[in-house]
């Protein structure tokens, strides 16, 4: 299998998880992952964000918000709901995953009249997982949103259930950017050596971390011994921009992309909020061309989706 920065959109259509994960793996830091809101009113009005985040040179989008029992992409043209995925990546040619949350029920708060209100379809069960598999999904992010109540030992159990019912088809990444609303899970303890462990004993394939600079006590050095242990077990690592620091100014985001590159990511996520709904544009521009070049970032926003 190519490295994923040179896959076509046709390399891609019966790739295999083993295939996909050997392919991000090839490409030694230079994955943009785009998180995007379908829910909310595009920034482009008629064009989906998704498809404005790939034109932007995302290599993998990961919607967030996304109801696999009631879907939603603003813009994107009408289809059977069982197709909506699958429209997605047809439009764009790209990898595409979904957020789904292991809501701990201890920990779970009231979100109600906010953006992050849950709902059933985006809950981390293996009924959900199935399903976004059967949609054409190719990655499911164990992950919470701010307030929802996701914690480190809900992940772990979903891991579980969510493993033995579609390890097969699905790639499994797990992690938080952000405590998520659980007392005690905040800084350093997002994600410690032992979540590490716990993640990928349950069946993850990529642990995903605050990237340095976006939450205290998460620095360059914490995250390149997280990810030291990551590497270590066979496994893929992303660092991620949870905290609306996708609307920060160019600088910030290209020193951030770098710490990543240092600490050694295999991935990186640039978050949804920078504007409601998806980065800011120059944002994950600046992010990608950090990571890769001009070469590789235009190749990628040049390439037609019928290659």
């Amino acid at each position: 299998m190519k490295r994923l920065l040179d896959c076509t959109p046709s390399d891609l259509q019966n790739c295999t998880k083993p295939e996909l994960l050997s392919a991000l793996a090839a490409c030694e830091g230079r994955v943009l992952a785009c998180e995007t809101i379908g829910i909310t009113p595009p920034l482009l009005v008629d064009v989906t964000n998704a498809e404005y985040a790939a034109s932007l040179s995302a290599d993998i989008l990961l919607l967030n918000m996304f109801d696999v029992q009631h879907p939603v992409i603003n813009a994107l043209p009408k289809v059977a709901a069982e197709d909506t995925v699958r429209e997605i990546k047809r439009l764009t040619g790209r990898v595409v995953g979904i957020n789904l949350e292991p809501v701990d029920p201890q920990a779970a708060k009231s979100n109600d009249g906010t953006l992050w209100k849950m709902s059933t379809g985006r809950l981390a069960t293996a009924e959900n997982a199935v399903r976004a598999a059967e949609m054409g999904v190719d990655m499911v992010v164990l992950t919470g949103n701010p307030g929802n109540g996701v914690s480190n030992s809900a992940i772990v159990e979903s891991l579980r259930s969510i493993r033995a019912a579609v390890g097969d088809r699905l790639i499994l990444a797990a992690g938080k950017m952000h405590a998520s609303g659980v007392a005690g899970e905040g800084g350093e303890n997002i994600l410690t050596p032992d979540d590490v462990r716990d993640f990928i004993h349950a069946g993850a394939d990529i642990i995903l971390l605050p990237a340095p600079g976006t939450v205290p006590g998460i620095t360059q050095e914490y995250a390149h011994r997280l990810i030291c242990s990551i590497h270590a077990a066979g496994k893929l690592a992303l660092t991620a921009i949870g905290t609306s620091q996708e609307g920060a100014d160019t600088a910030t985001i290209r020193q951030i992309a770098l710490m990543c590159k240092m600490a050694g990511a295999d991935i990186h996520h640039i978050g949804d909020t920078g504007v409601p709904g998806m980065a800011l544009p120059q944002n994950i521009l600046a992010y990608s061309i950090a990571i890769r070049g001009e070469r590789h970032t235009y190749h990628k926003m040049a390439q037609s989706v019928n290659r």
